[in-house]
């Protein structure tokens, strides 16, 4: 296994496994990765300026509020990991990314292309998706209340086992996307529809209180 003395000194990786690491806020500026391996490593803040991944695998690593600014990413799975509060805008503008069983709360993703880009058994509420490519994308078994999105390219995207999904379909376009029972009622209740077998029919709305309902 690669040791944190080697991480300081030397600029480029293959084939190496960083394993139950602490590398808290440690600067990655600059260092390059390839097929490399991290697992059970402490992550927080850590800096990516200008650094590359290729075909990296992060497992129960926590990369929360990391700094990915310039960070060429292609072939990156994470899995099992914290990636709260990252913003992703500052890496570069098509990465190649894999997440499954992630904590993506408070993430954001601005301007972007995040095509067939899965997000498989995530959390990922509060997050933002604007102006983003997520054509193809996979959001299977994630959880995505309270996320926003907006701007974003949702052709034959799969959110049809997502949690808590809400997609206006006027700023969003969304052609042959696939969602949730559940997400397709909570639109239509915000554009003032009932679905039936979704509301109660013996209640009704009292003029001028607000449309409030009353039975």
């Amino acid at each position: 296994m690669t040791t944190r003395e080697q991480l300081e000194s030397e600029s480029s990786f293959d084939d190496a496994v960083f394993e139950g690491l602490e590398l808290q806020g440690f600067d990655f500026s600059g260092k390059d990765f390839y097929r490399c391996t991290f697992r059970n490593v402490k992550l927080q803040e850590s800096r990516w300026q200008r650094a590359g991944l290729e075909d990296c695998v992060f497992e129960d690593c926590d990369l929360t509020r990391m700094l990915p600014a310039d960070l060429r990413a292609h072939g990156v799975r994470f899995k099992g990991c914290k990636l709260m509060g990252i913003e992703w805008t500052k890496s570069s503008l098509n990465p190649q990314l894999s997440f499954e069983d992630c904590n993506l709360r408070y993430s954001s993703f601005l301007a972007m292309s995040l095509r067939a880009t899965p997000f498989v058994r995530c959390k990922a509420t509060e997050a933002n998706f604007i102006d983003v490519d997520l054509t193809e994308a996979d959001f299977s078994e994630s959880d995505l209340t309270g996320s926003t999105f907006q701007g974003t390219t949702l052709t034959d995207a799969d959110l049809s086992t997502a949690q808590g999904a809400f997609i206006d379909p006027a700023k969003n376009r969304v052609k042959d996307a696939r969602v949730a029972v559940e997400s397709a009622v909570l639109l239509a209740a915000f554009f003032g529809m009932r679905v039936n077998g979704y509301y109660d029919p013996t209640e009704r709305r009292v003029p001028g209180k607000g449309g409030r309902r009353t039975r």
